[in-house]
C-alpha cells in the first residue's frame, strides 16, 4: 500500500498474483486474474492510520476511551464500530498487525482487539510486539479460530480475554468493561455494599450476646476491611471506626463472661487449652496424619491474604477459636500444647512453667508440654516438633520433611510474623515498610510467598497429610495511651500487666484480682492483672511522652480485642 491507500487482500488460494493498485474510493471490488478470485477493499486515507485521534477536541470534558481494533475484514465489524462509538468509546479500526504495532508506538490505547488470521503479521505474532511496547495495556482476541494450541498460546502471552466470531457487540462492551473499567465498577459496588451492609454490622455489633454473634461480626469486619483496601474505596476510616466500636463492645463482653468460660469449661467456646482434645486428636484417632502448623502472631486478616496461594494444593474448612487471657506466647501457646490453663502447667509441671519475672525463654518446653498432653489422654501418637525461626532451618525442615512421615503427628511452629511484629516496633525501616494494616498484610504474604513456607505446603500437600493452620494470639495496632503505675516486678507488655501494686483507671481496663479464677498463676498473693482493651496499651508516667510516641502506632498483643482473641482455626485437606 502507499501513502495514499491501504489495500487489503483476500485469496481463496496461497498465491498472491500481482494485482496493479489504483487510487480509488472506499469500495470493495472483486477481480478475476489468471483464474484466481481476488477481492481488494480500498480504504483511501490522506493520513497516517492512526492520525485521527491526533484532531481530539482538546475542549471534551470528559476523556474517552481508546479502543484500537485490528482486523482485516475491519469493513464488516462497522455495526460492532458504531456500537461502541454509541457507548462513549473512540475506535480506531486498522486492517493488519503492522497497522496497529505502528499505532501503539505513536498513541496510547486503553484495549486493543485482535484478529489471529491476518495476512502478513498473525494476531500472535502482533500481540508479541505489542506487548514490548506497552506490557500493561489489555488486548482481547476477536477472532474465528478455535484452534486449542491457539488460546493456549494466547493465554501463555497473558492475553487479556478470548471472543470466537461471531461475536455480540454486548461481549466487546463486557471485555472492555472487565478489562477497563472493572476497578472503577469494583470500587462502586464495595462502597454501595458496605454503606448497604454498614448499618446492619451496627445492629449485629449491638445485639451481639454470643460467642458465635462476636465471630461472624469480626468475619464480616475482616472481610469489609480487606474489599474496601483491595477496591481502593476511600471508606477506610469509616470501617475504622466501625472496627473501635465493635471492639468496645466485645471487651466488655468478654469482660463480663471470661471467668465464667474458665470456671465452666462445658459451656465456653473453643479455646487454647480445648484445640488438641477436640479438633486434633479426633483427627487422629480417625486415621489421618496430621501436619499442625502454628503461625506465631497470625490473625484472620493475614490468612485471608496468603489463602489464595494454597488454593491450588487444598480445600479448606475455616473457624474460629478463642485465645485465652492474656493473649500472649508464653500463656496461649504453652496453653495449647499441654492442654491446661497455666495455672494448672504451674502445679502440674512446675519445671515446665516460667514465671514472668525469669529470665529463662517463655517457649522452650513445648515439646515436653505436647507430650504431656498425650500421655495424660492415653494416646500412643508419634509425633515430631520443630520450631523454625529463620531461612536456614526452614531449608533444614524441608529437607527432612521425607523423614517426618512416620509420624502421625508433626508439630512446626513459624515464628516469622511474630519476629515482623516486634521488628516493626523496634527497626525503622521495618516501621515504614508496613506503615499500615494493609502494608502489614502485604508483608505477610511476601514473606509467606517468598520464604520456604508455600514450599513446605507445597511438600506436605504431596504426601496426602490433614493439615491444620492455626496461631496462639493475634495482634492489634495501638495508638491510645492509658497510664499504669508498678512497682520495679511489674511485667514490660504493653498490653497486660501482672504485679502487685497496679494503680491504674478501673473503667479502661478488665482487671482480675483473683487470677486463680481466670486459670492464672500468681507470681506473688498480691498480684493481679490488668488487660487492654481495644486500641489502648499502657504508658508509664516516666518519661511517659517519649513512650508514647515510640509506641503509638505499633503492633501490639496481650490484650482483649477481636484481632488478639479470635484466631483462626484451618483444617485443609489435600485436593
Amino acid at each position: 500500500a502507499n501513502t495514499d491507500s491501504l489495500i487489503r487482500v483476500q485469496l481463496t488460494r496461497l498465491y498472491y498474483t500481482k494485482v496493479i493498485q489504483k487510487r480509488l474510493k472506499n469500495e470493495r471490488r472483486t477481480y478475476k486474474i489468471k483464474g484466481y478470485v481476488v477481492i481488494i477493499s480500498y480504504i483511501c486515507r490522506d493520513e497516517p492510520v492512526c492520525s485521527s485521534s491526533k484532531k481530539k477536541d482538546k475542549t471534551m470534558a470528559a476523556k474517552k476511551d481508546r479502543v484500537l481494533w485490528a482486523d482485516d475484514e475491519i469493513d464488516l465489524l462497522k455495526p460492532h464500530i458504531l456500537f461502541l462509538q454509541d457507548k462513549g468509546y473512540e475506535v480506531i479500526p486498522v486492517i493488519s498487525g503492522q497497522d496497529a504495532i505502528e499505532c501503539c508506538k505513536e498513541e496510547s490505547f486503553d484495549i486493543i482487539f485482535l484478529d489471529e488470521n491476518m495476512p502478513g503479521l498473525t494476531g500472535l505474532e502482533t500481540l508479541a510486539q505489542i506487548k514490548a511496547i506497552n506490557p500493561d495495556v489489555p488486548v482481547v482476541m476477536v477472532t474465528k479460530s478455535e484452534e486449542e494450541s491457539i488460546m493456549n498460546q494466547a493465554i501463555g502471552n497473558k492475553i487479556a480475554d478470548y471472543l470466537i466470531k461471531p461475536v455480540n457487540p454486548n461481549q466487546l462492551l463486557l471485555s472492555i468493561k472487565k478489562n477497563v473499567h472493572k476497578n472503577v465498577i469494583i470500587s462502586e459496588t464495595t462502597t454501595v455494599g458496605y454503606q448497604q451492609e454498614f448499618g446492619r454490622i451496627g445492629m449485629q455489633i449491638n445485639d451481639s450476646l454470643t460467642t458465635d454473634d462476636w465471630m461472624e461480626v469480626y468475619k464480616k469486619l475482616v472481610y469489609w476491611e480487606i474489599e474496601l483496601e483491595n477496591s481502593q474505596v476511600p471508606m477506610t476510616d469509616l470501617l475504622r471506626m466501625q472496627k473501635q466500636e465493635a471492639n468496645s463492645a466485645f471487651g466488655k463482653f468478654v469482660k463480663k463472661n471470661y471467668v465464667d468460660w474458665i470456671q465452666n469449661p462445658g459451656i465456653r467456646p473453643l479455646m487454647s487449652p480445648d484445640l488438641f482434645k477436640k479438633k486434633v486428636f479426633p483427627m487422629l484417632d480417625n486415621g489421618d496424619k496430621v501436619f499442625f502448623i502454628l503461625i506465631d502472631n497470625f490473625r484472620l486478616d493475614q490468612w485471608r491474604e496468603v489463602k489464595d496461594l494454597l488454593a491450588e494444593y487444598y480445600t479448606f474448612d475455616e473457624s474460629l477459636y478463642y485465645s485465652i487471657l492474656p493473649t500472649a506466647t508464653q500463656y496461649a501457646r504453652n496453653s495449647i500444647f499441654s492442654g491446661l490453663m497455666p495455672l494448672q502447667i504451674e502445679k502440674m509441671f512446675p519445671e515446665l512453667w516460667v514465671d514472668e519475672d525469669s529470665e529463662e525463654g517463655k517457649n522452650l518446653n513445648e515439646a515436653p508440654l505436647i507430650r504431656t498432653q498425650i500421655e495424660r489422654f492415653r494416646k500412643k501418637y508419634t509425633f515430631s516438633y520443630h520450631k523454625v525461626h529463620d531461612s536456614q532451618y526452614n531449608d533444614k525442615l524441608l529437607n527432612i520433611v521425607p523423614s517426618l512421615l512416620h509420624n502421625q503427628l508433626n508439630v512446626v511452629v513459624l515464628n516469622f510474623v511474630d519476629m515482623l511484629s516486634h521488628a516493626r516496633t523496634e527497626n525503622k525501616m521495618i516501621r515504614e515498610l508496613a506503615q499500615s494494616e494493609a502494608a502489614y498484610r502485604s508483608l505477610t504474604r511476601s514473606w509467606f510467598q517468598h520464604s520456604g513456607t508455600l514450599e513446605l505446603f507445597k511438600r506436605i500437600a504431596g504426601k496426602r497429610y490433614k493439615v491444620i493452620v492455626t496461631t496462639d494470639h493475634g495482634t492489634i495496632r495501638v495508638d491510645n495511651p492509658q497510664k499504669v503505675i508498678g512497682d520495679k516486678n511489674t511485667n514490660t507488655n504493653l498490653r497486660y500487666k501482672v504485679g502487685k501494686n497496679l494503680n491504674y483507671n478501673p473503667k479502661e481496663v478488665f482487671d482480675i484480682r483473683f487470677p486463680d479464677k481466670a486459670g492464672l498463676p500468681s507470681p506473688n498473693l498480691s498480684s493481679k492483672y490488668i488487660f487492654a482493651m481495644n486500641n489502648d496499651f499502657f504508658a508509664y508516667p516516666n518519661n511517659y511522652n517519649y513512650y508514647v510516641s515510640y509506641y503509638k502506632n505499633t503492633f501490639q498483643h496481650g490484650g482483649i480485642s477481636m484481632e488478639e482473641m479470635l484466631i483462626p482455626f484451618i483444617t485443609m485437606t489435600v485436593k
